[in-house]
């Protein structure tokens, strides 16, 4: 995908509540309103200890994302994948995706899984994610389960 000339996009962990506000009204336009895969709320169990984070641009949040270790030693889940319409052409989505990964990894994490939409395997495939198992059907959507290794950082890098 060729990335339209607009502005930058900037991607980092929540900061503050405001912040947060914004993560979870990107979530709630994307997954709400425009998906209709939720009814009322895409938030649950995971939010309170999930590192939630946002893609910025012109000062506005445009993308969001959560990851959190599962309670399989050394693996975490990236989920809540979400980029307003008018950020999609601005790699938002990618730069989300390579932060959790990214970030997972600096905090000693080995993998890293992800449902995906199938709509969007290609994408994770692209980003270096591997699909895994069967396709299944996900708040009545299909979804891929797909995984991808992680990199620690190494000592002092």
């Amino acid at each position: 995908m060729t990335r339209t000339a607009g502005p930058a996009v900037t991607v980092r962990l929540v900061e503050g509540p405001d912040d947060l506000a914004a993560h979870h009204a990107v979530r709630h336009s994307v997954f709400v309103e425009e998906q209709h895969a939720f009814d009322e709320s895409d938030r649950d169990a995971h939010d309170d200890d999930a590192l939630h984070v946002v893609a910025v641009a012109d000062g506005l949040v445009v993308g969001a994302v959560r990851l959190y270790p599962t309670n399989d030693a050394g693996r975490w889940r990236g989920d809540r994948l979400a980029v307003l319409p008018r950020a999609r052409t601005l790699d938002a989505g990618a730069l989300l995706v390579r932060f959790a990964v990214r970030t997972a990894g600096e905090r000693g994490g080995t993998a890293m899984d992800a449902r995906v939409q199938v709509r969007n395997v290609r994408f994770f495939q692209r980003l270096g994610w591997t699909p895994v198992g069967d396709i299944a059907q996900f708040h009545g959507m299909s979804h891929q389960h797909m995984e991808i290794p992680l990199m620690p950082t190494p000592p002092g890098g």
